[in-house]
């Protein structure tokens, strides 16, 4: 072993002392104390997930089995105001309702077919026998109309979990059959004080139609949250500096890009599992592909309104077309001209970009969304889709949608030479994680 000098020794010390630096950083982002922990829950402690627009799956105790009971069904499914669909789902509902339990746990899950054709259940990611599995033929025997199936083992493991059908399911998935399976760890590493779980998905439901077309396996033209479309998506409401999960599961067609503004979150959990502290890695957009869970984490120090949302271009929108041509740059007043001789009212779209349609209030075709929609406090939105809001507050009492961020003075951009009632901002906060 070489001699420690002076100058190791102050190098040695530097490296220390940034690496205390860091993990003290990172340090500020993992346990702590909660003042109002909630209380013990099947043998473990946590705070119970909230799924926006869908419910959690009531249980009842039989000899210490936790039982659940699902019931595959034909739906009317309303995706937004003013659009509903006729979809399949579990209890009554897309995506079905979430099933909760914590590791080690006994579950019991009864599943009633009511589809008029055969059926399974797949617990997707969940080690258990291999007969209860849920894959048709493989495992099991369909479930047939009208039959209900018992399926029933001890959860080994915690994390995000899906529930899906392994029978048709070109046809099943795409109608909108789907939930999550929570499961808890029996002793949480840290605490959490808001857990949100969002299952991604896509639609293709033709204009002025009402029943999704399982078939189109590429040109969808509804993506959505939960089985929801903005403006109809539920905010995210936390309270500032709370510590929020949000999980994401997908079983669709397509990878989406989730991308949250004003915070960045670490990745924390995949389908295999939670990952170690030393290897999460901080993100603002997380990837998550076909048959994938993840989790992330943040603390939610930002006030506002923050939009939260897919970043593939078509994804935050609604009932988009791929037929119409390209007109952007075309000079189409000459047409326009001779079209409106024919056709009182008809007015030229498209050659500047598509932000008109944000801010037109035309009768479209029934059951049809617009494209782009959603109102904020300085005008239209402009988003559809897979769209929704973080809504930090200070001082709030419940999670009730508490309406629009008021800005402090000098913080909202404002037009050049269009004045400014205070431009001076408020004092600088520093974010410490």
């Amino acid at each position: 072993m070489k001699p420690l000098t002076r100058r190791g020794f102050i190098s040695t010390a530097a490296i220390a002392a940034a690496g205390s630096a860091l993990l003290t950083r990172f340090d500020s982002f993992l346990p702590r104390a909660a003042a109002d922990e909630p209380p013990a829950q099947g043998g473990g402690k946590f705070t119970p997930v909230t799924t926006p627009n869908g419910v959690t799956l009531p249980f009842v105790m039989k000899n210490g089995v936790k039982e659940f009971h699902l019931i595959a069904e034909p739906i009317k499914h309303e995706v937004a105001p003013g659009m509903t669909v006729n979809a399949w789902g579990y209890n009554g509902r897309t995506v079905g309702p979430t099933i909760e339990a914590v590791e080690g746990d006994r579950v019991r899950i009864l599943v009633t077919n009511k589809l008029k054709e055969p059926t399974t259940v797949h617990w997707h990611g969940i080690f258990l026998p291999n007969g209860m599995d849920g894959v048709t033929g493989l495992t099991q025997p369909p479930i047939l109309p009208g039959e209900t199936y018992v399926y029933e083992f001890t959860l080994k493991q915690h994390g995000t979990f899906m529930y899906h059908p392994h029978a048709d399911e070109m046809i099943q998935i795409a109608m909108g059959m789907m939930g999550f399976l929570i499961v808890h760890p029996k002793q949480p590493e840290r605490q959490i004080d808001r857990d949100f779980a969002i299952f991604l998905h896509e639609w293709h439901v033709p204009t002025g139609a009402a029943t999704p077309n399982p078939m189109f396996m590429e040109d969808h033209n509804l993506f959505s949250f939960n089985s929801r479309v903005f403006p109809g998506t539920d905010p995210l409401v936390v309270k500032q500096n709370q510590r929020v999960r949000v999980r994401f599961g997908n079983i669709g067609q397509h990878g989406h890009a989730i991308h949250l503004h004003g915070h960045r979150f670490w990745i924390v959990e995949t389908d295999g599992g939670q990952i170690p502290q030393s290897a999460w890695w901080p993100e603002t957009t997380v990837w998550v592909a076909p048959g994938q869970t993840r989790a992330v984490e943040f603390v939610a120090d930002a006030l506002g309104d923050w939009a939260f949302h897919c970043h593939l271009l078509h994804h935050p929108m609604n009932a988009m077309g791929h037929e119409i041509p390209n007109v952007i740059g075309v000079d189409q007043k000459p047409v326009t001209e001779k079209i409106n001789k024919l056709m009182d009212g008809y007015m030229e779209m498209g050659s500047h970009g598509m932000h008109e349609m944000a801010e037109m209030h035309m009768q479209g075709p029934k059951n049809t969304l617009p494209m782009m929609a959603g109102k904020g406090q300085f005008g239209a939105i402009g988003m559809g889709g897979m769209f929704t809001l973080l809504k930090v507050r200070d001082g709030i009492a419940n999670y009730n949608d508490p309406g629009d961020y008021k800005n402090p003075a000098g913080t909202v951009a404002w037009k050049l030479g269009g004045g400014n009632a205070n431009p001076k901002p408020p004092a600088h906060h520093h974010r410490s994680h």
